[in-house]
Protein backbone atom coordinates (compact mmCIF):
# COMPACT_ATOMS: atom_id res chain seq x y z
CA UNK A 1 0.00 0.00 0.00
CA UNK A 2 1.42 3.30 -1.13
CA UNK A 3 2.04 5.72 2.19
CA UNK A 4 0.24 8.48 2.68
CA UNK A 5 1.40 11.96 1.20
CA UNK A 6 3.23 13.85 3.63
CA UNK A 7 0.76 16.88 5.01
CA UNK A 8 3.63 19.03 6.44
CA UNK A 9 6.09 19.75 3.44
CA UNK A 10 8.73 22.34 3.80
CA UNK A 11 8.48 24.74 1.64
CA UNK A 12 11.68 24.65 -0.81
CA UNK A 13 12.28 28.55 -0.18
CA UNK A 14 11.12 29.15 2.64
CA UNK A 15 8.53 31.26 3.84
CA UNK A 16 8.81 34.99 3.64
CA UNK A 17 9.40 37.04 7.19
CA UNK A 18 5.51 38.45 8.14
CA UNK A 19 4.84 42.02 7.58
CA UNK A 20 5.69 44.54 9.67
CA UNK A 21 2.92 45.08 12.77
CA UNK A 22 0.90 48.48 12.53
CA UNK A 23 -0.75 49.36 15.52
CA UNK A 24 -4.79 50.67 15.42
CA UNK A 25 -2.81 53.87 17.27
CA UNK A 26 -0.78 54.30 14.13
CA UNK A 27 -3.36 53.11 11.51
CA UNK A 28 -5.92 55.81 13.27
CA UNK A 29 -2.92 58.62 13.05
CA UNK A 30 -2.10 57.54 9.34
CA UNK A 31 -5.89 57.98 7.83
CA UNK A 32 -6.34 61.02 10.04
CA UNK A 33 -3.29 62.45 8.33
CA UNK A 34 -4.56 61.61 5.28
CA UNK A 35 -8.09 63.29 5.79
CA UNK A 36 -5.96 66.25 6.36
CA UNK A 37 -3.84 65.68 3.40
CA UNK A 38 -6.42 65.18 0.88
CA UNK A 39 -9.10 68.53 2.48
CA UNK A 40 -5.87 70.49 1.61
CA UNK A 41 -5.30 69.01 -1.62
CA UNK A 42 -9.45 70.15 -3.17
CA UNK A 43 -8.62 73.13 -1.32
CA UNK A 44 -5.61 73.68 -3.81
CA UNK A 45 -7.60 72.74 -6.65
CA UNK A 46 -10.70 74.78 -5.49
CA UNK A 47 -8.36 77.85 -5.32
CA UNK A 48 -6.46 77.14 -8.59
CA UNK A 49 -9.98 76.69 -10.64
CA UNK A 50 -11.13 79.63 -9.27
CA UNK A 51 -8.06 81.79 -11.54
CA UNK A 52 -5.74 81.67 -8.26
CA UNK A 53 -1.58 81.47 -8.91
CA UNK A 54 0.61 78.68 -7.41
CA UNK A 55 1.83 81.75 -5.14
CA UNK A 56 -1.15 82.91 -4.05
CA UNK A 57 -2.18 79.49 -3.18
CA UNK A 58 0.42 78.78 -1.12
CA UNK A 59 0.11 82.32 0.52
CA UNK A 60 -3.33 81.82 1.48
CA UNK A 61 -3.28 78.42 2.67
CA UNK A 62 -0.06 78.70 4.47
CA UNK A 63 1.64 75.95 2.24
CA UNK A 64 5.22 76.18 0.61
CA UNK A 65 5.21 76.22 -2.82
CA UNK A 66 6.45 72.96 -3.35
CA UNK A 67 3.89 71.53 -2.66
CA UNK A 68 1.13 73.40 -4.26
CA UNK A 69 3.19 72.57 -7.52
CA UNK A 70 2.65 68.95 -6.55
CA UNK A 71 -0.64 69.15 -5.80
CA UNK A 72 -1.62 70.51 -9.37
CA UNK A 73 0.65 67.79 -11.50
CA UNK A 74 -1.73 65.17 -10.06
CA UNK A 75 -5.33 65.58 -11.16
CA UNK A 76 -6.38 62.74 -8.50
CA UNK A 77 -4.95 62.47 -4.94
CA UNK A 78 -1.75 61.75 -5.03
CA UNK A 79 -1.61 58.93 -2.06
CA UNK A 80 1.87 58.44 -0.61
CA UNK A 81 3.76 55.15 -1.11
CA UNK A 82 3.74 52.92 1.50
CA UNK A 83 7.63 52.33 3.28
CA UNK A 84 8.87 49.15 2.64
CA UNK A 85 10.77 46.83 5.10
CA UNK A 86 13.61 46.34 2.26
CA UNK A 87 14.80 50.27 2.25
CA UNK A 88 18.03 50.90 3.97
CA UNK A 89 17.83 49.94 7.41
CA UNK A 90 20.71 49.58 9.59
CA UNK A 91 19.54 45.51 10.34
CA UNK A 92 19.32 45.27 6.31
CA UNK A 93 23.19 44.36 6.40
CA UNK A 94 23.20 41.57 9.17
CA UNK A 95 19.79 40.01 7.41
CA UNK A 96 21.61 37.54 5.36
CA UNK A 97 23.40 36.41 9.18
CA UNK A 98 20.35 36.17 10.92
CA UNK A 99 18.26 34.28 8.68
CA UNK A 100 21.22 31.60 8.50
CA UNK A 101 21.31 31.73 12.55
CA UNK A 102 17.78 31.33 12.64
CA UNK A 103 17.04 28.60 10.45
CA UNK A 104 19.79 26.69 11.65
CA UNK A 105 18.08 26.86 15.22
CA UNK A 106 19.77 30.09 16.83
CA UNK A 107 16.71 31.80 17.65
CA UNK A 108 17.58 33.62 21.03
CA UNK A 109 17.23 37.59 20.38
CA UNK A 110 20.09 38.56 22.76
CA UNK A 111 22.77 36.06 21.70
CA UNK A 112 21.78 36.86 17.77
CA UNK A 113 22.02 40.51 18.85
CA UNK A 114 25.47 40.21 21.02
CA UNK A 115 26.83 38.48 17.96
CA UNK A 116 25.69 41.22 15.11
CA UNK A 117 27.16 44.03 17.59
CA UNK A 118 30.09 42.43 17.94
CA UNK A 119 30.44 42.08 14.10
CA UNK A 120 29.33 46.42 13.91
CA UNK A 121 25.91 46.30 14.23
CA UNK A 122 25.03 49.56 15.08
CA UNK A 123 21.25 49.50 15.62
CA UNK A 124 18.91 49.35 18.85
CA UNK A 125 18.09 45.55 20.39
CA UNK A 126 14.18 46.31 20.07
CA UNK A 127 15.18 46.76 16.22
CA UNK A 128 16.33 43.22 15.58
CA UNK A 129 13.44 41.98 18.42
CA UNK A 130 10.66 43.42 15.96
CA UNK A 131 12.34 41.46 12.84
CA UNK A 132 12.63 38.17 14.49
CA UNK A 133 9.36 38.18 16.01
CA UNK A 134 7.95 38.64 12.54
CA UNK A 135 10.26 35.37 11.93
CA UNK A 136 8.32 33.96 14.47
CA UNK A 137 5.22 34.92 13.25
CA UNK A 138 6.10 34.14 9.80
CA UNK A 139 6.58 30.46 10.73
CA UNK A 140 3.54 30.12 12.74
CA UNK A 141 1.84 31.33 9.93
CA UNK A 142 3.09 28.66 7.54
CA UNK A 143 1.82 25.94 10.72
CA UNK A 144 -2.10 27.01 10.58
CA UNK A 145 -4.25 24.50 8.93
CA UNK A 146 -1.64 21.63 9.14
CA UNK A 147 -3.19 18.61 11.38
CA UNK A 148 0.34 19.05 13.25
CA UNK A 149 3.36 20.94 13.97
CA UNK A 150 5.11 20.99 10.65
CA UNK A 151 8.69 19.29 11.29
CA UNK A 152 11.28 20.25 11.04
CA UNK A 153 10.08 23.90 11.15
CA UNK A 154 9.63 25.94 7.18
CA UNK A 155 13.07 27.82 7.16
CA UNK A 156 12.39 31.96 6.64
CA UNK A 157 14.01 33.28 3.21
CA UNK A 158 14.02 37.35 2.86
CA UNK A 159 14.39 37.57 -0.76
CA UNK A 160 12.39 40.35 -1.85
CA UNK A 161 14.39 42.79 -3.47
CA UNK A 162 14.68 46.86 -3.05
CA UNK A 163 12.07 48.49 -4.38
CA UNK A 164 12.84 51.00 -7.42
CA UNK A 165 13.11 54.77 -6.29
CA UNK A 166 12.38 57.64 -8.69
CA UNK A 167 15.95 58.35 -7.45
CA UNK A 168 17.55 55.06 -8.10
CA UNK A 169 15.57 55.15 -11.17
CA UNK A 170 17.18 58.54 -12.15
CA UNK A 171 20.74 57.76 -11.64
CA UNK A 172 19.84 54.26 -14.03
CA UNK A 173 18.83 56.32 -16.66
CA UNK A 174 21.54 59.25 -16.97
CA UNK A 175 24.34 56.84 -15.94
CA UNK A 176 26.48 56.13 -18.79
CA UNK A 177 25.95 53.28 -20.78
CA UNK A 178 29.63 52.14 -20.13
CA UNK A 179 28.95 51.96 -16.02
CA UNK A 180 26.27 49.73 -16.34
CA UNK A 181 26.30 46.62 -14.90
CA UNK A 182 24.17 43.70 -16.75
CA UNK A 183 21.52 43.81 -14.36
CA UNK A 184 21.26 47.42 -14.63
CA UNK A 185 20.94 47.17 -18.48
CA UNK A 186 18.02 44.33 -17.75
CA UNK A 187 16.50 46.79 -15.63
CA UNK A 188 16.28 49.97 -17.69
CA UNK A 189 15.46 47.80 -21.19
CA UNK A 190 12.48 46.63 -19.11
CA UNK A 191 11.28 49.89 -17.73
CA UNK A 192 11.47 51.06 -21.73
CA UNK A 193 8.65 48.83 -22.12
CA UNK A 194 6.59 49.20 -19.05
CA UNK A 195 4.69 52.18 -20.39
CA UNK A 196 4.32 54.26 -23.22
CA UNK A 197 5.17 57.62 -21.26
CA UNK A 198 8.09 56.37 -19.63
CA UNK A 199 9.18 55.54 -22.38
CA UNK A 200 8.96 58.72 -24.02
CA UNK A 201 10.13 60.30 -20.21
CA UNK A 202 13.68 57.91 -20.95
CA UNK A 203 14.12 58.77 -24.10
CA UNK A 204 14.32 62.90 -23.49
CA UNK A 205 16.55 62.07 -20.83
CA UNK A 206 19.50 60.43 -22.30
CA UNK A 207 19.00 62.61 -25.36
CA UNK A 208 19.09 65.79 -23.67
CA UNK A 209 22.37 64.34 -21.35
CA UNK A 210 23.95 63.18 -24.46
CA UNK A 211 23.68 66.47 -26.06
CA UNK A 212 25.51 68.19 -22.79
CA UNK A 213 28.27 65.14 -22.29
CA UNK A 214 28.89 65.34 -26.61
CA UNK A 215 29.28 69.18 -26.48
CA UNK A 216 26.55 69.24 -29.64
CA UNK A 217 24.64 72.08 -29.17
CA UNK A 218 22.81 71.54 -32.78
CA UNK A 219 20.83 68.89 -30.90
CA UNK A 220 19.55 71.05 -28.75
CA UNK A 221 16.95 72.86 -30.94
CA UNK A 222 15.36 69.66 -32.23
CA UNK A 223 15.87 68.29 -28.54
CA UNK A 224 13.25 71.33 -27.42
CA UNK A 225 10.92 71.38 -29.59
CA UNK A 226 10.44 67.40 -28.68
CA UNK A 227 10.14 68.37 -25.04
CA UNK A 228 7.82 71.38 -26.01
CA UNK A 229 5.73 68.82 -28.16
CA UNK A 230 6.03 66.00 -25.07
CA UNK A 231 2.60 64.60 -23.82
CA UNK A 232 4.67 64.58 -20.37
CA UNK A 233 4.01 68.40 -18.41
CA UNK A 234 7.36 67.66 -16.43
CA UNK A 235 9.30 67.93 -19.51
CA UNK A 236 7.13 70.95 -21.39
CA UNK A 237 7.77 72.90 -18.04
CA UNK A 238 11.52 71.68 -17.97
CA UNK A 239 11.75 73.31 -21.99
CA UNK A 240 9.97 76.20 -21.20
CA UNK A 241 12.43 77.09 -18.06
CA UNK A 242 15.39 76.24 -20.88
CA UNK A 243 13.80 78.20 -23.24
CA UNK A 244 14.21 81.74 -20.58
CA UNK A 245 17.89 80.82 -20.23
CA UNK A 246 18.50 79.70 -23.10
CA UNK A 247 22.01 81.38 -23.79
CA UNK A 248 23.07 79.45 -20.97
CA UNK A 249 22.34 76.42 -22.06
CA UNK A 250 24.21 76.90 -25.21
CA UNK A 251 27.65 77.97 -23.61
CA UNK A 252 27.49 74.81 -21.14
CA UNK A 253 27.26 73.20 -24.42
CA UNK A 254 30.11 74.43 -26.43
CA UNK A 255 32.29 76.12 -23.33
CA UNK A 256 34.56 74.28 -21.57
CA UNK A 257 34.61 76.45 -18.30
CA UNK A 258 32.46 75.47 -15.33
CA UNK A 259 31.54 77.27 -11.77
CA UNK A 260 32.46 74.20 -10.09
CA UNK A 261 35.31 75.37 -7.97
CA UNK A 262 33.54 78.02 -6.76
CA UNK A 263 30.60 76.19 -5.91
CA UNK A 264 33.08 74.41 -3.86
CA UNK A 265 34.42 77.33 -2.08
CA UNK A 266 31.18 79.32 -1.48
CA UNK A 267 30.10 75.64 0.19
CA UNK A 268 32.87 75.24 2.33
CA UNK A 269 32.95 78.64 3.55
CA UNK A 270 29.26 78.27 4.42
CA UNK A 271 30.30 74.76 6.24
CA UNK A 272 32.42 77.20 8.41
CA UNK A 273 29.84 79.99 9.00
CA UNK A 274 27.74 77.00 10.25
CA UNK A 275 30.16 75.72 12.55
CA UNK A 276 30.92 78.98 14.04
CA UNK A 277 27.74 80.51 14.40
CA UNK A 278 27.12 81.69 17.87
CA UNK A 279 30.53 80.65 18.89
CA UNK A 280 32.86 83.21 17.95
CA UNK A 281 33.20 86.72 17.33
CA UNK A 282 33.02 88.28 13.53
CA UNK A 283 36.91 88.28 13.85
CA UNK A 284 38.29 84.65 14.46
CA UNK A 285 35.19 84.07 11.48
CA UNK A 286 36.63 86.42 9.26
CA UNK A 287 40.08 84.88 9.83
CA UNK A 288 38.90 81.54 9.25
CA UNK A 289 37.39 82.64 5.91
CA UNK A 290 40.73 83.75 5.27
CA UNK A 291 42.43 80.25 5.84
CA UNK A 292 40.30 78.49 4.10
CA UNK A 293 40.27 80.32 0.44
CA UNK A 294 44.38 79.82 0.79
CA UNK A 295 44.47 76.24 1.99
CA UNK A 296 42.22 73.52 2.56
CA UNK A 297 44.05 71.96 5.58
CA UNK A 298 43.95 75.18 7.39
CA UNK A 299 40.30 75.64 7.19
CA UNK A 300 39.84 72.71 9.37
CA UNK A 301 42.15 74.39 12.19
CA UNK A 302 39.86 76.26 14.84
Amino acid sequence: MAEPANQNVVPAHGVPPAPPHRTATKQAAAAESRERRLATYQRVWALHQEGWSGVAIARHLGLGRSTVVRFLRHATFPERQERHDAGRGLLDPWKPMILERWNTGGRRSRQLFREIQGRGYRGSYRTLARYTQRLHQAQDDAALGQSAPPHPVPPVSDSRKRPLTPRNAAWLVLRRAEHRDTKEADLLKRLRTQHAALTEAIALAEDFVAGLRDRAPKRFDPWLARAQDSTLPAFRNFAKKLRTDEAAVRAAMTLSWSTGKVEGQINRLKMIKRQMFGRASFDLLNRRFLLATDSPKLAKSP
